[in-house]
């Protein structure tokens, strides 16, 4: 599955062009409105007025067009319901029950939305369909899928789990909003929270959430004001070329620092080259391969397989993957590994993954440089030693 997808969005003519159609019916009709565009997120790119227009109008136009975008239907519908005696759709967030908003389609997609106010909730709709006639024009952008925020995420998960932490990650989009979240069971609660703030930050200022700490730290207290954002480091965009696709928040690890590397490790791991060919095949050149055993961490995910640059400073939990085969090839360094025996005190850390401090019997293995070591699926395995470093590729095989 993709990691982007690519998403048309309405661009600043397109904007101008439904804002015009929409006042020249309006100002034909001897409405007085306020007409508001926005992009698929509900974000505001247009705004106009007719002579006249009441001002409370400017905030109701763009509540109508928000409604429209993120809720990928006419406001009217929200509307409908409440008046039907629907009263608990007053409670949807971001929804205003109010006539007006009108999503803007170009070939099935809603590539935005236009709200009007200031007329009767009939003739304010009508101001809003003129506008949506109008020859739409628009901009190509990427969008972090779910498969994308699921690799980001998982990357942070297998380091956290190998250095012994428990953060959260939280991986959104574009706009802020989540995607994905690894909480693991002994995650701290406030960290969910705070993972998604950062993240979201991230997101929306295109830059690290650690230019706002370091702004705010460094003197300049007023940057707590900027809007929805959070100055804590650990969060980080996920570009791909040059533009923002999302972003991934980590909170709750051993230190901000630590937050701010998994993060960084996150990023990196949802744009890595993972079988870009149209064939299917994936290749890494010496230079990417030589960073990613730096710190470790995944070099392909596909859904079948993985491939992961292993990197070891000493012994660890013992592992347990229900559904996966591991098959490691020692490159450099010493270690033992222990397989089988019974785990003692096992936690479950994601679906079909245990970990344990420690395991009753079992057979080891002494590894070192060329070796190769298969374990295959509900096997536990840990590694009691491990030189520093002890580089090792690892295929995991789904059983």
């Amino acid at each position: 599955m993709p990691v982007v997808r690519t998403r048309r969005i309405i661009d600043d003519a397109g904007a101008d062009a439904v804002a015009a159609a929409a006042l020249d019916h309006a100002v034909a009709n001897g409405h007085r409105v306020v007409v508001a565009v926005v992009d698929p997120h509900g974000e505001l790119v247009q705004l106009r007025r007719s002579p006249g227009a009441q001002v409370a109008s400017s905030r109701v136009a763009v509540d109508k067009a928000r409604t429209a975008a993120i809720f990928v239907r006419p406001s009217r519908d929200i509307e409908a319901q409440v008046s039907g005696g629907r009263l608990g759709a007053l409670a949807l967030h971001g929804a205003a029950a109010l006539t007006g908003g009108v999503p803007l389609v170009v070939d099935g997609e809603v590539v935005g939305a236009i709200g009007t106010s200031g007329e009767t909730p009939d003739e304010d709709e009508a101001v809003s369909v003129a506008g949506a006639a109008a020859a739409i024009s628009t901009r190509e952008a990427p969008e972090l899928t779910y498969e994308g925020a699921r690799l980001a995420a998982e990357a942070v998960a297998a380091e956290a789990t190998r250095r012994g932490v428990a953060p959260v990650a939280a991986v959104v989009d574009s706009n802020g909003e989540l995607v994905y979240l690894w909480r693991p069971d002994v995650a701290q609660v406030a960290s969910v929270g705070v993972a998604t703030d950062k993240a979201r930050t991230a997101a929306i200022y295109r830059r690290p959430s650690k230019d706002f700490e370091d702004q705010a730290s460094g003197g300049r207290p007023s940057a707590l004001h900027l809007a929805r954002a959070v100055p804590l480091q650990g969060g980080i965009p996920i570009a791909v070329g040059g533009e923002v696709a999302g972003a991934i928040g980590v909170s709750g690890a051993s230190s901000a620092d630590e937050d701010q590397e998994l993060a960084v490790l996150g990023s990196a791991a949802a744009t890595a080259p993972r079988n870009g060919n149209g064939n299917g095949a994936a290749f890494f050149g010496r230079d990417a391969v030589d960073r990613r055993f730096e710190t470790g961490g995944l070099l392909l995910d596909s859904s079948r397989y993985k491939i992961d640059a292993g990197r070891r400073e000493g012994p660890g939990e013992v592992e347990y993957h229900e559904h996966t085969t591991d098959v490691m090839h020692v490159l450099a360094g010493t270690a033992t590994v222990v397989t089988g025996g019974e785990m003692v005190e096992p936690r479950e850390v994601a679906p079909g993954e245990l970990r344990a401090p420690s395991a009753s019997g079992g057979t080891p293995h002494a590894l070192a440089e060329g070796d190769v070591l298969a374990i295959p699926s509900g096997v536990p395995h840990q590694f009691v030693e491990a030189s520093d470093p002890f580089l090792y590729f690892v295929v995991k095989v789904e059983a």
